[in-house]
């Protein structure tokens, strides 16, 4: 017995010391080894199913490089972007089981702070999470949809949020049976077609509403605000407080008084170009922090009060197409205007 305890334990030290030798011999690779793993740790993103953005195997620059489930090819992937929500969806037109599993999520990007995937009926959906609003630029190689995320100021010039005051369930003024809500939309949709024109890499224009429908004031004024907005306009028109038709009429607008005076001549710049547009009457300049959106804006903001719709000529004027364009064409020098004088 004790011979054989002897064999064992000589047996065992042998084999230690070989093991130990190769330790040696190996070790520049293992710490080289450890090193890298470190370096090109993934990170699972995910809530729904894990997505593992693996930084090893990068196709260029810091983009993610999401492979394209079996069957899908470019024209079956549609990419949507919440600026407002910080997200960017990419609907595959067939879902698949278990994609994470299957396919690869690779690249890296400063701004991704989560990812997930699910099925949404037939169709997959990858949601992609980011820190804050960023435009995507995308292209396809081979089977990867490659993104980049950009801050908005990296791809344009000036960013701006154009708001059409009221909506869905909150009229406004009602004159006639006609409702503020609709001219300030209409006024809106004329500016649309007048900043629609311009480069797109040099203004991004967002907008609260291009229909009937009624976002909160927050919503309002956190959309400039999220999106670091260079400019804030909001339209909208006027009523006497009695609420009784008679002569008051013309174009005041309201600002947001602060240290830097930049709300204020914004709506000083507002005031002159409608003016000049319109031929309306110049009612002046009027602090407004008493008003949600003006007060809540972080960035330049002058909500326009177009005309006063309890005067029955301006009221009949508001209505007119051609004045509306008149309106619109106000606005959008103001907004050019601004931007000459460095907003």
């Amino acid at each position: 017995m004790e011979r054989k305890i002897l064999r064992w334990t000589t047996w065992s030290f042998s084999l230690l010391a070989v093991l130990m030798c190769m330790s040696l011999y190996f070790m520049p690779d293992i710490k080289e080894g450890i090193a890298m793993a470190a370096e090109i740790m993934p990170e699972v993103l995910s809530q729904e199913t894990n997505i593992i953005i693996d930084d090893s195997q990068i196709l260029s620059g810091k983009k993610l490089n999401i492979e394209l489930p079996d069957g899908i090819e470019g024209k079956d992937v549609k990419i949507t972007n919440d600026y407002i929500n910080n997200t960017v969806y990419v609907r595959f037109a067939k879902g698949v089981d278990n994609y994470s599993d299957n396919y690869l999520v690779k690249g890296s990007s400063n701004h991704i702070a989560n990812l997930s995937y699910y099925k949404d009926g037939d169709a997959g959906v990858l949601e992609i999470n980011l820190d804050k609003a960023c435009e995507h630029i995308y292209s396809f190689q081979g089977r990867f949809l490659c993104v980049e995320f950009k801050e908005l100021h990296e791809v344009y010039d000036k960013v701006i949020v154009v708001d059409a005051g009221h909506g869905g369930r909150m009229p406004g003024a009602v004159k006639k049976g006609i409702k503020e809500k609709d001219i300030n939309l209409d006024i809106i949709l004329a500016l649309k077609e007048l900043l629609d024109d311009v480069d797109e890499k040099k203004l991004k224009v967002f907008y609260t509403r291009l229909e009937d429908v009624n976002p909160s004031l927050a919503e309002r004024a956190d959309m400039a605000n999220k999106l670091e907005a260079d400019l804030f306009i909001s339209v909208h028109n006027n009523a006497s407080a009695s609420g009784t038709f008679n002569g008051e009429n013309g174009t005041m607008v309201l600002y947001s008084p602060d240290e830097t005076n930049l709300s204020k001549r914004l709506a000083e710049i507002c005031l002159e170009n409608v003016n000049a547009s319109t031929g309306s009457k110049n009612l002046g300049l009027v602090k407004a922090d008493d008003i949600y959106i003006v007060r809540s804006s972080e960035v330049p903001v002058a909500l326009i009060e177009v005309g006063y719709m309890s005067n029955v000529e301006e009221l009949n004027k508001l209505c007119d197409p051609a004045y509306q364009k008149l309106a619109a064409q106000g606005i959008y020098n103001a907004i050019m205007q601004a931007f000459e004088e460095g907003f």
